[in-house]
């Protein structure tokens, strides 16, 4: 909806304003309707629960086997994750299910090329966590970044205009390393089933609102991002299975969609996607807005890729729209194992379930 989206744009911008400059508290909710959703959001935690796991370990090298049929290897490429319990795999078994892992595996198989990985994102991350995050990844030099983050800063209350300063920070600093960045944004906490009205509506504006100040403050500092949002979503809502036990985190299969959507813009990021460099017009898919808008219309719409482009003929900064297609993965092999065992299959099941 065009109404809603610049109501979206409108408000992102105000928040990435506000963290640009390092504004004060930007109330976006009442008084009352706060001690309202403070009370909703304990009795939804009560619903959720906690796994009582810890998400399994995925680092190492991923393609090994590239190396050996290189006339000239190459040295792995660096993958660093950052963020919270998306990022670090939380409700899942097995490495091999891992975002992270099967990021790596998927970038192996387009690079033709080992990849490291080095997952440094923990469960409860918020934005205020990716300082200590960023010291741990840079000590590895990651070629590639991709940072998940921004449904605990909704959930907990930090002030979006501060979370969005701190993710901004974070790709800056990234970027100044010679690092491509991908950021996944806040996915649309309004579909979680154990959340309920008023607190269900509320937590879709936040996070929908969250996410396009995220990619706003991305774009702006050199990184791209790509929309969550309804991956945990409609998709999610109608398929049981995308969940782990405790409905909230995803499940194997749900960290499977999530990732592969992803993969195709960190290829792109690092030139190994097919494309234009610069689109002279819009093609099906893919549209030229400025920031605040795209960044409104990705918010909604899951899987879409948002990366600052010149539009001709005005020397300003704008933002490329671009869905791209998703290619699913089956779940790779173990760090060292014979890169041939990726493939182009969803993995089902939940790790714990």
């Amino acid at each position: 909806m065009p109404g809603a989206q610049d109501s979206r744009a409108r408000v992102a911008r105000r928040i990435a304003t506000a963290a640009a400059y390092g504004g004060g508290g930007l109330g976006l909710l009442g008084v009352g309707l706060v001690g309202l959703l403070l009370t909703e959001s304990k009795l939804a935690i009560q619903a959720i629960g906690v796994l009582e796991t810890v998400p399994p370990k995925a680092d190492g090298v991923y393609g090994e086997a590239f190396a050996d049929r290189c006339a000239a290897p190459q040295a792995p490429l660096v993958l660093a994750v950052l963020g919270d319990s998306t990022g670090a795999g939380l409700g899942v078994a097995r490495a091999r299910e891992t975002p992270g892992a099967l990021l790596a595996a998927g970038l192996a198989s387009v690079a033709e090329r080992p990849v490291r990985l080095v997952n440094v994102a923990r469960s409860g991350g918020r934005s205020a966590d990716l300082p200590g995050q960023l010291e741990q990844a840079l000590r590895n030099r990651p070629d590639i970044a991709v940072i998940m983050i921004g449904a605990n800063d909704v959930t907990r209350h930090s002030p979006a205009q501060v979370a969005v300063r701190q993710l901004g920070e974070a790709v800056a600093a990234l970027r100044a390393n010679g690092c491509e960045v991908v950021v996944g944004t806040c996915p649309d906490l309004g579909t979680i089933k154990p959340v309920r009205p008023p607190l269900r509506w509320v937590a879709r504006r936040l996070s929908r609102q969250l996410a396009a100040a995220q990619t706003i403050a991305v774009v702006e500092a050199g990184g791209r991002t790509v929309s969550l949002g309804s991956l945990l979503g409609p998709e999610f809502a109608a398929r049981p299975e995308m969940f782990a036990a405790d409905r909230y985190h995803p499940s194997a299969q749900g960290y499977a969609t999530a990732a592969m959507a992803v993969l195709p813009s960190v290829c792109a990021a690092l030139g190994l996607w097919p494309e234009e460099e610069r689109p002279s017009a819009a093609v099906p898919g893919e549209s030229v807005l400025p920031v605040a808008l795209a960044a409104a219309a990705a918010a909604g719409r899951a899987g879409t890729e948002v990366a600052a482009v010149e539009a001709e003929g005005t020397g300003r900064r704008w933002a490329l729209l671009r869905h791209r297609l998703r290619v699913g993965a089956e779940a790779p092999a173990e760090p060292g194992a014979d890169p041939g065992n990726t493939s182009a299959s969803s993995h089902a099941g939940a790790g714990d379930g």
